[in-house]
């Protein structure tokens, strides 16, 4: 499958966001002196942006016979990245950006690497080979080396 450029800069520019995201979320725990006050109002100004977006490309309101459609797990996802947020806001200040980050592209691709090979969560099967598994083990290295120098 052939993917355009446009496609990986955006990935790139959601990981540059990514990156910058727990440490916004962490000077407002710090103002606020709660890190899950801070996950709840950063949650909650995303979901208005979202809100006047979906309003203004005429996606709201959702046809009631659509949302009944999916599965019971698929609205987890909000649930998940509240966990995520909220846990970065937590550990960002406590083991910075490169390790925090790195912890978390870790777990991904961990992850990923299950999700691909089982073709589970909609995603497409692509068998676990000793090369991704060579690249989990990388990226730990990576991670390791960051932090520790």
């Amino acid at each position: 499958m052939k993917i355009s450029i446009f496609y990986f800069l955006l990935g790139i520019l959601a990981g540059i966001v990514g990156a910058a995201q727990p440490g916004i979320n962490s000077i407002l725990d710090q103002k606020l002196g709660s890190a899950l006050l801070a996950s709840t109002i950063s949650f909650m100004v995303g979901t208005i942006f979202l809100l006047i977006l979906s309003f203004s490309l005429k996606i709201l309101p959702i046809p009631l016979k659509a949302f009944a459609q999916a599965p019971w797990w698929a609205y987890l996802g909000g649930l998940l990245g509240a966990f995520f947020v909220l846990v970065s806001v937590i550990l960002a200040p406590k083991i910075g950006a490169v390790t925090l980050m790195g912890l978390l592209l870790t777990g991904q691709i961990l992850a990923s690497l299950l999700y691909d090979h089982f073709g589970i969560l909609g995603y497409p099967v692509h068998p676990i080979s000793w090369w991704r598994i060579l690249g989990l083990i990388l990226m730990g290295i990576g991670v390791y080396l960051t932090h520790r120098f």
